[in-house]
């Protein structure tokens, strides 16, 4: 069989050896370095970091970048000013989501699609294909790092190693400073449902960050965590939640699209809006066992649905999980999860999972 190659982040040297890696998107990641829960409840409780140096970034720039990224995105960009961020979704024009992603407006004329690793390609051949007019498209992600510093404790610790006020610093907001005396893009945003930031640098530098984070106690997490702090948040995964068969309302993502806007898909979103087929809802199982990704969803002996994420995370310590149902069976209050054949009853509860108190 052919040995495929994994790519590395600026910081795997850093981190290899203190962590357990696996492949993650054809990257070399770090899935923990002391244990799942352990990491999960440093961010919920204190303040952990994460290296997402995989994630790619597309710049957009020239004098009609505003409109080719509206003709691209579902929200509406011309409502970010320069120093904001805004959380978007690329769809193909029969409205299924090609990526979820972040919007940054670096200046009047230039923006940053920061876009999933497994996608950065297809990203990229899709806006591509789309783009035109007096724009350039660059795909950056070679050239940038990505720390994501997360919890209550987050703010007061990085506030210690850069020249930025971070009070200042708004959610979804971003500006330009040094960390640890490196030149980096400091955004107010994560992936944790916690308050934190994603300080991007260039891959050069940006180890000296993490070091300097260490040293400061910051606990280092891995992927695995990533995913339980997401899960409880409610904030969707490409591949679980997310994929080309799902479309922006299927997954509950009606405030990122902006129907009085004109964007790839919208027809379809149009067509879609008052009949929108599955929606997501949140389940919590009533007996033992885990319902994975897959599992199938019951009402009285009928197939109704299926899990896209499910586990027992540690804040919330109970078996959760996400499940696409059809739409008919949304407001349901007791469903059926197959896991590997045994049948485990589960109810419907509110979702998010896990939200911070301010």
């Amino acid at each position: 069989m052919e040995r495929v190659t994994l790519k590395r982040t600026p910081l795997f040297e850093l981190i290899e050896p203190k962590a357990k890696m696996v492949d993650f998107a054809g990257f070399e990641m770090p899935i923990l370095f002391s244990s799942i829960k352990e990491e999960h409840l440093a961010v919920r409780q204190n303040v952990g970091m994460f290296d997402v140096s995989h994630m790619g970034e597309i710049r957009i720039e020239g004098p009609d970048a505003l409109e080719q990224v509206q003709n691209l995105v579902t929200n509406d960009v011309s409502k970010i000013k320069v120093g904001q961020a805004q959380y978007n979704l690329l769809c193909l024009e029969d409205g299924g989501v090609v990526d979820d992603l972040l919007v940054y407006r670096l200046d009047e004329d230039a923006y940053w699609l920061v876009v999933n690793a497994s996608n950065i390609e297809k990203d990229e051949a899709h806006i591509r294909r789309y783009v035109n007019g007096d724009v350039t498209v660059t795909n950056e992600s070679d050239e940038y790092g990505q720390i994501a510093i997360q919890g209550p404790k987050a703010e007061a610790v990085l506030q210690t190693i850069t020249n930025v006020t971070l009070e200042e610093v708004g959610f979804f907001k971003f500006m330009n400073g040094d960390v640890a005396g490196v030149p980096a893009v400091i955004s107010r945003s994560g992936y944790t449902g916690e308050d934190g930031f994603e300080i991007y640098a260039r891959a050069e530098a940006i180890a000296t960050i993490w070091e300097t984070l260490e040293s400061e106690g910051v606990t280092p997490c891995g992927l695995g965590a990533r995913d339980t702090l997401r899960f409880e948040a409610c904030l969707p995964l490409y591949g679980h939640e997310l994929d080309e068969s799902v479309t922006p309302f299927e997954a509950n993502l009606n405030f990122a699209v902006k129907l009085d806007t004109d964007f790839i898909g919208k027809d379809a979103l149009v067509s879609q809006k008052e009949n929108i087929p599955t929606r997501l809802v949140g389940l919590r199982l009533l007996g033992r066992g885990i319902a994975r990704q897959g599992a199938q969803v019951e009402v009285d002996g009928d197939v109704v649905g299926v899990v896209t994420t499910g586990t027992m995370p540690p804040t919330v310590n109970e078996s959760i999980a996400w499940a696409r149902v059809d739409a008919r069976y949304k407001d349901e209050e007791r469903f059926v999860i197959d896991i590997r054949g045994k049948k485990i009853e589960a109810e419907r509860v509110p979702t998010p999972f896990y939200k911070r108190t301010k």
